[in-house]
């Protein structure tokens, strides 16, 4: 009789989500033990999950990993390939979860929905007129990096009037919006939005020198990677006031130590939740369970990382 094949999940993952797509045939381990990582065919990783070569040799059966979402800096994509392991991503599962997220930050630190609470909270009404509150529509939003979550972050913005310039060495981006480079992007936004991958030339991508050449009192969202980010200097910018407000989805590492930066009265913080709402959530989960299907009926994922 042949061995029905066992994915399982580093995660947690959902079985009731993943099940279904996976099928009858297919066994799944959601707490995998260590005996069933040896009869792994498949793996559906969640994004704090690491599978580095330690984890990679637990699973001397591994035949594809799926990765719900599109980061996979923790995965060992070299090691996977030597053993001709596809690594599986999804992409646009969470996209337009991610890009509300943009706004709900974008628009809680251009209303000031935080001073403002505070201010009623505290029977501080009459000083209400001390709270500048500004406006999108007209303001210049840079976005830098234009895949799927840059191009839907663009979309809305123009529903909010706002007008757009967008900087990706790699995507194509239309010439009426296209900054010519990321100085050039930073010097003209009102507000700069971060949308790119962790890598190598990415990592600290945003520091001293850059929010120098940001318009003062600019807000900068990272909804993306912690590591795009150098922490210590975005403090120094918002305390001269070079940026009136930071708002954060995503840290290094994840939970992220305690830093000054997140007690500052101008952040706004979301333990990198916006691309998983409801939906989102359901979808990237289904999206992965679909890439580990496709490998085990002798096929490919539809999005794979190259090495």
């Amino acid at each position: 009789m042949t061995e029905r094949p066992l994915v399982v999940g580093l995660g947690p993952v959902p079985a009731e989500i993943v099940c279904p797509v996976l099928g009858d045939d297919v066994d799944f381990a959601p707490e995998p033990t260590a005996e069933e990582l040896t009869r792994a065919d498949g793996a559906i990783v969640r994004a704090a999950a690491p599978v580095g070569a330690g984890e990679l040799a637990a699973m001397p059966a591994l035949k594809v990993i799926a990765r719900t979402g599109v980061g996979y800096n923790l995965v060992d994509v070299d090691a996977a390939a030597a053993r001709g392991i596809p690594v599986a991503i999804t992409p646009g599962s969470n996209t337009n979860a991610v890009a509300e997220g943009v706004f709900a930050h974008l628009l809680h630190l251009t209303k000031r929905l935080g001073p403002l609470t505070r201010l009623v909270r505290e029977g501080r009404w009459d000083e209400r007129g001390e709270v500048v509150v500004g406006d999108l529509e007209e303001a210049t939003l840079g976005i830098v990096g234009y895949g799927r979550i840059g191009r839907r972050v663009h979309r809305i913005a123009e529903a909010f009037g706002m007008r757009v310039v967008a900087y990706d060495p790699v995507a194509e981006i239309p010439d009426g919006i296209r900054a010519a480079s990321l100085e050039g992007l930073l010097e003209s936004s009102d507000a700069v939005t971060l949308h790119l991958p962790l890598l190598p030339e990415t990592r600290g991508l945003i520091g001293e020198a850059e929010l120098g050449r940001m318009r003062p009192s600019s807000i900068l969202l990272n909804l993306s990677r912690g590591g795009l980010l150098d922490e210590d200097a975005v403090l120094a910018a918002l305390e001269t006031g070079r940026l009136a407000g930071v708002g954060l989805d995503a840290f290094e590492p994840e939970p992220p130590a305690d830093h000054p930066l997140y007690h500052h009265p101008s952040v706004v913080l979301s333990p990198h939740l916006m691309g998983l709402s409801t939906r989102a959530a359901e979808a990237t989960f289904v999206d992965a369970a679909q890439a580990v299907r496709d490998v085990l009926d002798g096929g490919s994922p539809r999005f794979v990382v190259r090495a």
